[in-house]
């Protein structure tokens, strides 16, 4: 009940932290290459393999220092 409570003071997003995460199959819409991914894929989005999600990273982060 204690985790709850503590997730609940963060905007209520609760999470099994015991449960396993669900992975789904997807293909990377550059390379082609079979992948899985922690969320579902939705029509229309692109999904990327590890490597190229990597080429499709901003060469530069924005500073979060300011939030």
């Amino acid at each position: 009940m204690q985790s709850n409570v503590i997730s609940m003071a963060y905007g209520g997003y609760t999470r099994d932290r015991d449960k396993p995460r669900e992975f789904f199959k997807a293909t990377c819409s550059d390379c082609g290459k079979e992948c899985e991914v922690p969320f579902k894929p939705t029509s229309g989005r692109p999904v990327y393999c590890r490597d190229c999600f990597n080429k499709h990273k901003p060469a530069v982060e924005r500073d979060r220092s300011k939030f």
